[in-house]
Formats: structure tokens, sequence, C-alpha cells
């Protein structure tokens, strides 16, 4: 071939897949989906910035805990009130309705039942056809086995028991009870041990500060039970009658709008993790990019969102009293020696009562104390970083709680306050709330006031 022409042929197939591309031939990088930020259901923006963290010099037994050091903290979206009953339900079920399916889809694949025969079958596992099947679908089963089956979501799962289709489904539900001799009053009661939740997560902090470790080394599974530990409310207080509150204050609907309480910090961590799944579900069936993950705040998140903004304040509100110019209780708490209606409260109040503070967040002081993703050691402030400070260790057993609750003095209602509780305890007067990373134009409380 003349070269001649061999240039020339070369420019044009340049030219060409140049065209094609659209790029011109310039490096305009790769272009993700579309996106932009939305602000989860319930949630509040809370604009980064710095402020003044710790007690101050006046508290003295305060300011050995938590003494005073300036942080910066980035934008984050934080629930306005504590996660409700209502809210936890929702997770209850889901666990509990995903486990009955799952051992409906154990029996009828055991009794060899498909979907079409109107029995048990119809809650057959997705992969009892492999005709339905995609080539990725059936790839993964082939070579990862009994872990890739697919539980069939789609078929409504049926209580009454005049309307259960066969004998075997029957037998299935039985064993989701307590056994009959078990029961009391005529009612069935859910076997509550077996709603448990699995799930995995990267430990990226051990992963970062040991690069020998194998991927597989770092991936963590956790099984948590989910159902609260609704017996708190008599173990918490000898010598008190709280059966009520024990009998009712989960499940009853007269409750819906109240701070879940009787829940473990693990059990919180593991909430985090079911929303993060049900809100990626959602953004996969609209072919939408996934959420960051929901999560526990830091120590310095919370009290940064605590603050509201105001400077040296005591308590959300300011300060430093408990009472507003009017003479009332700002918060839920337990006011002067024990007189616990004096707020116009006995236990909780409803997760919205009382005025929020100026980042629009309810109840940061009083009505339960909140769970946080930190580990509790008294010289943590001394060593932690500067910029969104966290300090919490897998081995330490001990997690913070901040807020004060509703059978709490004034003084850990002080957004300052530090408290603790073991990660596998359950209290009758902790609850928590989440937050969620902010992706997007950076968002600062300076910012925000020019």
């Amino acid at each position: 071939m003349n070269i001649k022409k061999f240039i020339l042929l070369t420019t044009v197939l340049v030219l060409v897949a140049s065209c094609n591309s659209g790029d011109r031939g310039q490096l305009v990088g790769v272009k993700g989906k579309k996106w932009h930020p939305e602000k989860p259901y319930g949630m509040t923006l809370v604009p980064g910035g710095a402020f003044i963290m710790g007690k101050s010099d006046d508290d003295i037994a305060g300011v050995q805990d938590a003494p005073t050091k300036t942080a910066t903290v980035r934008a984050f979206y934080m629930d306005e009130t504590e996660i409700t009953n209502s809210e936890y339900r929702s997770f209850v079920y889901w666990v509990r309705d995903s486990i009955l399916r799952l051992n409906l889809a154990e029996m009828a694949d055991l009794e060899g039942k498909t979907p079409g025969s109107g029995d048990i079958g119809e809650f057959a596992y997705l992969d009892s056809n492999p005709d339905d099947l995609n080539a990725y679908e059936s790839y993964m089963l082939n070579t990862y086995g009994n872990e890739q089956r697919k539980i069939n979501h789609d078929a409504d799962l049926i209580f009454d028991t005049d309307e259960y289709p066969d004998e075997l489904y029957a037998e299935v539900m039985d064993n989701m009870y307590l056994p009959l001799e078990e029961s009391y009053n005529g009612q069935r009661t859910w076997d509550v041990k077996q709603f448990k939740f699995q799930y995995t997560y990267m430990d990226i902090e051990r992963a970062a500060k040991d690069r020998n470790l194998k991927r597989s080394d770092v991936i963590i599974k956790e099984e948590i039970e989910v159902y609260p530990d609704t017996t708190a409310w008599i173990r918490d207080f000898a010598y008190s009658y709280n059966e009520p509150m024990h009998n009712d204050y989960f499940w009853h609907s007269a409750y819906d709008d109240y701070p879940v309480v009787g829940v473990s910090w693990k059990q919180a961590q593991a909430f985090c993790q079911w929303r993060t799944l049900k809100h990626n579900g959602f953004q996969k069936s609209k072919g939408k990019q996934p959420i960051n993950a929901y999560r526990l705040p830091s120590e310095a998140e919370w009290e940064y969102a605590a603050r509201g903004g105001l400077q040296g304040g005591t308590y959300p509100w300011g300060g430093p009293y408990a009472k507003n110019d009017r003479g009332c209780f700002m918060a839920n708490f337990k006011p002067l020696r024990g007189d616990y209606a004096a707020d116009q409260a006995l236990y909780t109040v409803e997760a919205d009562a009382y005025d929020p503070n100026d980042f629009n967040l309810y109840n940061m002081a009083g009505n339960v104390s909140e769970w946080v993703n930190g580990s509790y050691d008294p010289g943590s402030y001394e060593y932690s970083s500067t910029i969104n400070p966290n300090v919490n260790d897998p081995n330490n057993a001990r997690k913070v709680v901040r807020g004060g609750s509703w059978k709490d003095v004034a003084y850990f209602l002080q957004v300052s306050s530090r408290d603790y509780e073991y990660a596998d305890s359950a209290r009758s007067y902790i609850g928590f709330r989440t937050v969620q990373d902010y992706m997007g134009t950076e968002v600062t409380k300076n910012a925000a006031t020019n």
C-alpha cells in the first residue's frame, strides 16, 4: 500500500472513532448515572461546620470526662425524631416475613411443590422452574449453590388460619409460634427468638490499618435477634409496677409514634443495615444509583446536631435552665426529686413532642437516651482527631449514649454530658436515631449563615 494512502486511511479512522464517541478526542471522563441529592424521608440536613465540643471549665467533674476541644464535622442528614415503635416494627415484620417465606420455600422444595397448584407451592423458590432463570441467575445458582436461591416475595402471606392453603403451610406457620403449652389466654404468640437478621459488612478501619490482611479477613458476618427486649421495663426498676408498659408499649398502636426502647446497640446497628438494604432495593428497581448507608451518628456528630448551631449552649435550646420564660419544662426528664409528671409526662412521650432545636431535631435532650457509634473512653477527647472525630473500638463493649432520658436528672440532658451502656444491653430508656452522609456541593453552617 502507498504510504500516503496508509496515513490518510489512519487519519480517517481516528476521526471516525473520535466522532462516534462524541468526545472529539478530548479527555472528558467516564460519566455516571444522573444523580441529584435527595433528602431522605423524615430527615433534616445538618450543615457541616466547627464547634466547641465538651464541657465548660466550671463543670469540674465533667471536664475530666469531656474536656473542651474544637471539632469539625462534615454535613449529614439526621432523623428529625428518634426511631419510633412503628418504624422499628416495620423492621421486625420484614425479618419475620422473610424467615417465614424462607421456611415455606424450604418446605415446598422438600415436598417437590411448584407454583400453579394453589398450595404451598406458590411460595416455592423462584428458581424452582429453571426455565424462568436468565443466564446470570442460572450461572450463579450452579456455581454457588443454595446461597443464591431467591425467595418469592410476590405471593401474599396468609395469617388467617381459616385460609391456610394446605397442611404443609399450617405446619410451617405452627413452627413460627411458641408451643401451645407456652400460650395463655387463648392466644398463640410468635417465637420472636426466631426473628434474626443476618448481614455482612466490611471493617474498613481494620483493613486500612493492616494492609497484610486479605479482603475476606475484614468481611464481618452478623446475626442479630431484632425483637426489642420488652422485659426491660420490669428489670430496669426493682420494686416497681411497670407491667402495662411491658405488655403494650412496643406492639400497641397507641404507642406507634413513641420512641422504640429495649433495643441494644447491636440491634440499632442491624436496623441501620436493614434500612440501607430497603432503600437501595427501591433505588435498584428504578435504575438509580445506590444511596449512602444509614448508620448511627458519631459522638461528635450527635453533639454538633444537638447544639443546633448554638455555640456554648448548655441544652439544645440554649439554657442554662430547663424551663422557658413561662415556667414550662423544655424536655421530658426527671425534674425536682422524682416528680416525673411535673413535665407533663410520666414515661416517654411522642417522638415529636416539645419544640425542636434550630436544626429541626426533636428531643435531642430527654425522652430517651440515644446510642451513638462510639465506644466510651474517658480520655478519648484527648487523642481523637479534630476533623470528624470518632472513637469506636470493637473490643470495647461500653458504647456511648447521649441526651438523657425520661428517668434522668437535668445534668444528663446537657448536650455535652456523656454516659455509656454495654453494647448487648437493652434498656427502657435508651433508643436511637440514624444519620446518612450527605453527598453533593458541600454545605457548611458558616456558608449557610453568610
